[in-house]
């Protein structure tokens, strides 16, 4: 028999009582030490705490511990695990009551801080006031709301109140890029990531990690186009819909990011934002550069940002501008930008009050142009050609192609 015990925590208990898929199981062990755990065939694999893979299953168990505030930021926490600390101790230091519940080995639920009230009551509630004490955990209340918000939860008053104290504080801005871009990016991987950005807002946090979007909100756009006015709500809403077109990840950013221009718009241009688009560019630029965005997520980013107008605008194109935007998304080369940027354009195109199941023929179109392109058979073309005139051979062929492509498109 075992000298120590261990309890399922966390998210498996969570989700399992709420009816929500799960796959990993995270564990807690009381009443052990490193040694008594290597002695049991356990691999340690934590390097700021004792945490270990399980000899059969690799789940991991970590040492039930406790954390102590030392230092500003999330990083600033001297951390304790010892076998005297008890589970009720562990539960204590995370961050939500939803997230504070254990099930022992006989399946009995362990709940010492009103988890499965809250959980029936679908409401995101801290465990203590110790919540203030990481600014991490701001950014995860908004990704647990993005994943729960379809069932109803809503953020306990209190907790807010605690994270207007945090925000005061300044205790947000001890946050790295690289920390607020990992869960930004965590949450767009969310069912509803429209519901992370308004959870922040709805704390008064987004001002602070992400001014970018909040610029948005309370500039008022062209009725016509677009019936919902606000264009910070326009970008949630299309953000709101790409959920429903696609789960890529560099695509979802692209959208959060492809009406930036619109906030630095002129009040008396309002409602209209002529050249937003292009205002936009070093916005994102400035907002990558910031969160230390990765190359692939920048990169589908400004391209959306500069052509999503000219993409909204495909049948009226002349084949000269169409080969030119698919150059500049260097569509010929890698595919996979041409889709991203036409899921991102459909997104916005569809992110419109009353217009969220509207067909969007511009996907299909560009998409039928560029396999156009695929089938050029270009060794023919310049087998004998001078070199200086084989980029200028390849673009006429390229021309002629999407002429006839364009003129026997059933779509027109």
């Amino acid at each position: 028999m075992s000298s120590f015990q261990t309890y399922l925590v966390g998210g498996a208990v969570r989700d399992k009582l709420l009816g929500h898929p799960y796959h990993e199981h995270d564990w807690v062990v009381v009443g052990a030490t490193p040694e008594i755990m290597t002695d049991a065939g356990y691999l340690l694999v934590g390097k700021d705490f004792p945490v270990f893979l399980h000899p059969e299953t690799k789940e991991e168990y970590a040492l039930a511990r406790s954390e102590r505030k030392v230092a500003k930021g999330y990083q600033g926490f001297a951390i304790s695990a010892d076998p005297s600390i008890t589970l009720e101790e562990d539960l204590l230091r995370r961050d939500l009551t939803i997230n504070a519940m254990a099930e022992d080995q006989e399946g009995n639920l362990i709940d010492p801080y009103g988890g499965f009230k809250d959980l029936e009551a679908r409401i995101l509630r801290h465990v203590s006031p110790a919540f203030v004490e990481d600014p991490v955990r701001v950014l995860r209340l908004a990704r647990f709301y993005a994943r729960y918000a379809q069932y109803g939860f809503t953020i306990a008053e209190e907790t807010k109140a605690l994270i207007k104290t945090m925000i005061d504080s300044g205790e947000l801005e001890a946050l790295t890029a690289e920390r607020v871009f990992q869960e930004l990016l965590k949450a767009l991987g969310e069912a509803t990531p429209h519901h992370f950005f308004n959870a922040l807002r709805e704390v008064g946090a987004l001002e602070i990690l992400f001014p970018e979007l909040e610029a948005l909100f309370g500039v008022p756009q062209t009725a016509k186009y677009h019936p919902e006015i606000d264009s910070g709500v326009h970008t949630l809403m299309a953000l709101e819909v790409s959920t429903q077109i696609t789960n890529d990840l560099p695509t979802r950013f692209a959208i959060l990011c492809h009406d930036f221009g619109k906030a630095i718009t002129p009040p008396e241009e309002w409602p209209s934002h002529k050249l937003h688009e292009i205002r936009g560019v070093p916005i994102v630029e400035q907002f990558c550069d910031r969160l230390k965005v990765p190359k692939e997520f920048r990169e589908i980013a400004l391209k959306v940002t500069e052509y999503h107008l000219l993409m909204h605008q495909a049948f009226v194109l002349k084949p000269k501008t169409i080969l030119k935007l698919l150059k500049r998304l260097d569509a010929i080369r890698k595919p996979q930008n041409l889709i991203r940027f036409v899921d991102a354009c459909m997104a916005d195109a569809r992110g419109r009050l009353h217009f969220t199941e509207r067909e969007y023929p511009q996907r299909e179109y560009l998409l039928t142009l560029q396999d156009a392109l695929q089938e050029i058979d270009l060794k023919p073309l310049i087998a004998d050609a001078d070199r200086k005139e084989i980029p200028n051979i390849i673009e006429r062929a390229q021309i002629k192609k999407l002429q006839e492509t364009i003129k026997n498109y059933s779509n027109i």
